[in-house]
Order: C-alpha cells, then structure tokens, then sequence
C-alpha cells in the first residue's frame, strides 16, 4: 500500500522520546519532512541525529517548544511553513499529566492538565486549518489516552481532558470534512514508555510492592499478554495520517492489546 507520503510536511509535537519519536520515525521511514519539537534543545539533537541515522532520510529537523506557550506554537508552524512551504499533516501530542486521585490535585494541576493536553491541541490545530484548507487537504492526528473509552484509576486528569480532545476532534470533522481535513484521535493503552514505567513505579511504591511484580501483573490483565511496542503504535498512526486514508475522519482508534472491555 502507497502511504504517499513522501515530501510531504509533517509536524509532529513533543516527538524526543517515547510514542512522538517513533510516530517522527515512521514518517521518516516514509520519506516525508519531520519537524518535530519538544522543550529539551539537547534531546531534540539527539533524537534527530538518531533518526537520520536509522531511517537514512535526512529531511529531519526540531525546533525546541512548550506546548503550554501560544507563541511557542505559532512559530514551530511558521517554521514547517519556511522550510517545506506548507503543512500536510499535523500530529498533535503532549506529555501526560501527573497521575493522582481527586483530593491530590490543585487549581495549579488543573490549570497545568488543561493548558497542556487540551488547549495546546487547539493552539497548534488553529495554526494549521488555514493553511491545510488553502490547499484543500490535510491529516490532524490527535493522540490522546485509552482513558477516552474507560477511565483509568489515579489518573483523574487524564480521564477529564483526554475525552475533551475527541470532542474536538469529533466537531472539527464535521467542521472541515468539506476541506478535506481528516481529523482522528488514537488512544495508547499499555506502551512501553518511560510515561509508562514511571507511572508503574508510582503504582509499585503505592502498593509496596516490585517493579517487576506489577509489570507482570499489569501483562497478565493484556489479552495479548504483554505491552505494546512504540513502533507498533506508531504504525497506526502514520497511516492515519497519510494518503491512503481518504475517508475515516472524526473516530477514535484505541491501540491497547485488546485491554479496554468498554464498547
């Protein structure tokens, strides 16, 4: 299958590490120009370099931005626009909260949860529709949690603003299917991330128990008995956003082993 992806312009945010470097992998795989971003200017070098060197495209560059700044964002879209003359395809990714029940969080892990996993998404979405609807296409790729079919425990942040993402996506849609923008929402359950790890550390010091005890536990409750690779979930994504998807738009796809029972 021709993902057609190739030359095309890619921004793909928060991508140093864990799910965004392997989806920028992906695209590089594909022969498409990766911007991707993140707020450590030397982890970005590295995650660039590391890219050129496995995928042999060296169409790859970073710009350093804090998805919680409205300037930050603006300026990594002027820059995609400066170097490849337009934006094909948004990824729209940010860290995770911090993990914690009700009663632990303050206005200030509100104010924090809100500004960096929803209204970043709306920031740099605002930025790429005009662009995307002055050539007549575009693929917005919004990833989110499973938590936006079944809420996770300790995670409350998550499970408030995640579903928040596929509203939007579900309005912009319908909003911009006449442009023949596709926008989607992709969910990870258990990947194999340092986000994961250190939410399995939190757990284990929770319970009182070892690393390797609840990772075993945490396997056991997968269908497929184990956590899901990066590059698998990446995969995904990658088509969601390419030319071979012409027609799904507004859904929410939820990558997880089979884990998440909800319908």
């Amino acid at each position: 299958m021709e993902l057609e992806l190739k030359g095309k312009s890619v921004i793909v945010t928060a991508a140093s590490k864990g799910l965004g470097r392997a989806i920028a992998t992906e695209f590089a795989r594909e022969g498409a120009h990766v911007l991707i971003s993140s707020r450590s200017e030397e982890l970005l070098h590295t995650t660039v370099r590391d890219i050129i060197r496995e995928t042999g495209n060296e169409q790859i560059d970073f710009m350093v931005c804090d998805m919680k700044k409205a300037d930050d964002i603006i300026r990594l879209v002027e820059k995609a626009v400066a170097w490849n003359g337009t934006v094909d395809v948004l990824i729209n990714n940010a860290g995770g909260p911090p993990s914690g029940n009700f009663m632990d969080m303050t206005d200030e892990d509100w104010y924090h949860a809100f500004e960096l996993n929803l209204l970043s998404f709306v920031r740099s979405t605002r930025a790429v529709v005009p662009i995307m609807q002055k050539q007549n296409r575009g693929h917005i790729v919004n990833l989110a949690s499973s938590s936006i079919k079944q809420s996770l425990d300790q995670l409350v942040l998550s499970n408030t603003m995640r579903p928040g993402i596929v509203g939007l996506a579900k309005t912009l849609a319908q909003e911009l299917s006449s442009d023949n923008i596709l926008v989607n929402t992709v969910g990870p359950g258990t990947i194999e991330t340092d986000r994961i790890l250190e939410l399995n550390k939190a757990k284990a010091q929770k319970q009182n128990i070892s690393m390797e005890i609840l990772m075993e536990e945490a396997e056991q409750k997968i269908p497929m008995k184990r956590f899901g690779q990066p590059e698998e979930f990446a995969k995904a994504v990658v088509f969601l956003a390419s030319g071979a998807n012409t027609y799904i738009t507004g859904q929410s796809l939820i990558i997880d082993g089979g884990q998440v029972k909800a319908l």
